[in-house]
């Protein structure tokens, strides 16, 4: 049985376009000789659907172009594997499944409904689907196979510590007698990931005797990266087919390609692979970045010019009233090494007129932390400015640790449509801009990796005035927001004042209601702001 992997990059709702790029590479897989091809979960309407699933007009479409689907294909001498919605037809329970269907001949000759939903971190499938009442051996040209959607082949209970659930579909697959696994899947990229998933399922084929075929959906939707990276093992895990990281790939059993390269470069490629779907696939060419000649517009700056083109960047410069004559000519020195427009538009004149303006007002008040975030408004408002005019999306630049802490400013630096890097700590985002680097050879000026971080909103301000050096604060990070650890156990495990770490864990609490006014971030973390991270903005837990 020779099966082909369809790593596919669907658009979510492109119901139509969608299935026309599913016909045509079950036509490669055919000339290729593949008897089935595979493709990844929800592959019709795109993941994840998320509401969309709440419209019958969306459900009916996806019904409507899998049988299309089936028409197109019909003359091809193999059977597809299509991630789609289902109805449940019972009286209870939600309206849909999130079901396999096969089709071979025009028709749909075979359907799995995935029976483990997960509901942790990004994923939120008991609202819209109800599991799976059972699971059947599916025989194929005298073969029997097991066919599994995500989730149902994650759950080895010989694997994990602790599994989430109490089925283990594989597991029952094989007693009943199953000769291999197909497993399609829409699982998200983070940090590790991909190694993690190939001891998982290298561990399930050694446990179970069989091959193991696993297939990925690739490509960005909303906040999501899916790095593919599909591949299919033999029995004692050797591998038998790789496919491409970060991109749309069809393997078939000898086809292999290099994909668990080193993860920094992993993270550049998915930033890179997020900016570019995210950005084409919400209607826009053209980018925006405000280049303040930090390491942190530097690498978001050389992420959308490999995501779409450096012909389609757009960076500014808005110099302030405490600006450094650096920020000019570092931001100046890297735009023109990577080919890009740059502008000048400086800002200390309309502060000054703002300032005047608002000095009757502000009458017996200290000048403080609010003339600094007028600076970065009007940043923000110059931006927007010509994102309107341009029709080009602004592209943020704040990280994760900024971001953690509140060390950014509301409708100021965060104002924008994408933020590129807001789940990268700050120490990953030095190595990220030496992977830049590489790929821009010292597009990046050196000056740029060696000075102080500043805001540059005071005199000799310095992003250290206000916050632990960076390695210090996004180890305290990761344990509070990625690990859920307590203050306490993070100061004992990183042998830190207990004072200082509950200090970084306040902030991060009192600044949900920044974050959650904050554009849309790329995940590249176990962890991410966003819509796995679910925090009330008004509450008073504390640790």
């Amino acid at each position: 049985m020779k099966v082909a992997l369809a790593q596919f990059n669907p658009t979510v709702g492109a119901l139509a376009a969608n299935a026309d790029r599913m016909a045509a590479m079950a036509r490669d897989a055919a000339a290729r000789g593949a008897d089935i091809v595979a493709f990844p979960e929800l592959a019709i309407c795109g993941y994840p659907p998320r509401d969309l699933l709440e419209k019958p007009s969306f459900v009916e479409g996806c019904a409507r172009e899998v049988e299309r689907l089936a028409d197109l294909t019909q003359d091809l001498p193999l059977a597809l594997i299509v991630g789609t919605v289902a109805p449940n037809v019972q009286t209870a329970g939600k309206h849909l499944a999130n079901a396999a269907q096969v089709l071979a001949g025009g028709k749909i000759i075979f359907e799995q409904r995935k029976m483990l939903l997960p509901t942790y971190d990004v994923f939120d499938e008991t609202r819209y689907f109800v599991p799976g009442e059972r699971q059947s051996i599916w025989e194929y040209r005298g073969t029997k196979i097991a066919l599994t959607i995500c989730e149902d082949a994650w759950n080895d209970k010989q694997f994990w510590d602790r599994p989430l659930y109490t089925r283990d579909p594989v597991a029952e697959l094989a007693a009943a007698g199953a000769e291999f696994l197909i497993s399609i899947n829409g699982s998200p990229y983070h940090l590790g990931k991909r190694a993690q998933r190939r001891e998982m399922f290298t561990a399930l084929a050694e446990r179970h005797r069989m091959p193991v075929y696993y297939v990925n959906q690739a490509g960005g939707n909303d906040q999501l990266v899916f790095d593919g990276s599909s591949f299919a093992l033999l029995p004692d895990g050797t591998e038998l087919a790789s496919a491409l990281s970060f991109g749309e790939d069809l393997i078939l059993p000898g086809d292999h390609h290099a994909n668990l390269n080193d993860e920094t470069e992993a993270v550049y490629d998915a930033l890179v692979l997020g900016t570019r779907d995210y950005i084409g696939k919400c209607g826009f060419k053209k980018v925006l970045i405000g280049l303040s000649g930090g390491i942190d517009s530097s690498i978001t700056a050389a992420v959308a010019v490999d995501a779409v083109g450096a012909e389609n960047v757009i960076g500014v410069s808005m110099p302030g009233p405490y600006s450094s004559d650096h920020s000019l000519t570092d931001a100046r020195e890297m735009a023109h090494s990577l080919g890009i427009r740059y502008e000048v538009s400086p800002i200390t004149e309309v502060c000054g007129v703002f300032e005047q303006v608002l000095e009757p007002l502000f009458l017996g008040y200290k000048r403080d932390v609010t003339e600094e975030n007028l600076q970065a408004r009007l940043r923000g408002v110059t931006l927007m400015a010509l994102s309107n005019k341009f029709g080009a999306m602004v592209l943020t630049t704040g990280n994760k640790s900024e971001l953690a802490v509140g060390y950014c400013t509301l409708y100021g630096d965060m104002c924008g449509g994408l933020a590129v890097i807001s789940d990268v700590p700050k120490t990953l985002v030095y190595e990220l801009s030496r992977v830049a680097n590489r790929r821009h050879p010292g597009a990046i000026p050196e000056n740029v990796f060696t000075k102080p971080p500043s805001a540059e909103l005071r005199p000799d301000q310095k992003d250290s005035d206000s916050l632990p050096e960076y390695d210090v604060l996004d180890a305290i990070l990761k344990g509070y927001v990625e690990e859920c650890k307590s203050p306490a156990a993070i100061a004992e495990e990183l042998a830190l004042p207990l004072p200082l770490v509950r200090d970084i864990a306040n902030k991060v609490d009192r600044n949900e209601y920044k974050r959650q006014q904050a554009a849309p971030g790329l995940k590249v973390t176990t962890k991410a702001f966003g819509i796995g991270r679910r925090f009330p903005i008004a509450q008073r837990f504390s640790e």
